[in-house]
């Protein structure tokens, strides 16, 4: 090939709309997916303290968020609740008439169009804050999997879309599957949290949704940082088990591991652009630091350029708006 000066690649690149025309990885709105919290209550709009422009909703408001969710072309919400009581074995999470119940069949007759995504897990649920029933001070694993299995069913009955585990344990969605099946939720689809980190960047998301472990923490069940082999295993487990679609979380400091699953992987791919995450970002703004429109742009196009099919971030609704201004 002829090289310089015949040879001048900042030529692709002199104007946007050359810039635009040869563009490699382009983030829409439809890629989006934009978490919601739901609290007991009526009226009730809570800003959460560490996450600027997120509010913790009363199931009353959710109808008028979701339309106006849908209205920015987002096309689905993954919602997180938190109950009016707690205790040793989650029950409020698998109860029909629990917070997400209630907030599912609210939203579907509000705007039935919308994908509704529950997550399954029981740390919101549980006195102990953990994901899964305890004793000895360890999380039981296979005692977990039949209160998890029954969280899904619960959730298909309100109607939900998709049901996403993201507790970690092992063999949780091919006892999510059964279940759905063997109860004719055959069309119910999983995205599992496949490759979820023990993190610190969940922080802010644990406020929100008052899932703070009480004691210990998640690394026995949750991923260990360094590890990306490990990751594929995983992945590799819950496709074998049924899930539909796999999500690799945290995203922006797993950027390598969404990566190398999709290259392992043909299968739809989530990235989950988590509380903490977004939080280094609206503080930064807030400061003047950095560019926050620029910087979540970015970072979105990041995530999708390393591979993901789907993003779950709490910028979803503004940046829905400045792509659709484009």
């Amino acid at each position: 090939m002829t090289g310089f000066p015949q040879l001048r690649l900042r030529r692709l690149r002199r104007t946007e709309a050359l810039r635009a025309l040869v563009r490699e990885t382009q983030v829409e709105v439809g890629d989006l997916v934009y978490p919601l919290f739901v609290v007991p209550g009526s009226g009730v709009r809570e800003e959460v303290t560490s996450m600027p422009s997120i509010f913790r909703r009363s199931i009353d408001l959710l109808p008028q968020e979701t339309e106006d969710i849908a209205k920015l072309g987002i096309p689905a919400i993954l919602l997180f609740g938190v109950p009016e009581y707690k205790d040793e074995l989650g029950t409020s999470a698998y109860q029909s008439e629990g917070i997400i119940q209630r907030a599912v069949r609210a939203i579907k007759k509000s705007v039935p169009e919308l994908i509704v995504i529950t997550d399954v897990c029981l740390c919101e649920y549980t006195s102990h804050g953990h994901c899964g029933v305890v004793e000895d001070n360890y999380v039981d694993n296979d005692k977990t999997l039949e209160l998890l299995a029954r969280t899904a069913i619960s959730h298909a009955e309100a109607g939900v879309d998709i049901v996403a585990p993201s507790d970690m344990m092992d063999g949780r969605v091919k006892a999510i599957r059964q279940a759905l099946d063997e109860n004719g939720f055959q069309h119910t689809l999983i995205l599992s949290y496949a490759a979820k980190y023990a993190s610190a960047f969940y922080g802010p998301f644990r406020e929100a949704a008052e899932s703070t472990p009480q004691c210990g923490d998640r690394k026995s069940y949750q991923m260990d940082p360094p590890n990306w082999r490990e990751a594929l295993r995983e992945v590799e487990q819950d496709i074998s088990e049924g899930a539909d679609i796999v999500m690799v979380k945290p995203a922006l400091a797993y950027l390598d591991i969404i990566c190398r699953v999709r290259n392992a992987f043909n299968y739809p791919l989530a990235a989950y652009n988590v509380s903490g995450e977004f939080a280094m970002v609206k503080a930064a703004a807030q400061h003047g630091w950095l560019d926050e429109r620029q910087i979540i742009l970015e970072i979105l196009t990041a995530i999708k350029r390393a591979g993901a099919d789907i993003i779950i971030s709490y910028h979803a609704k503004e940046a829905a708006r400045w792509l659709s201004s484009k």
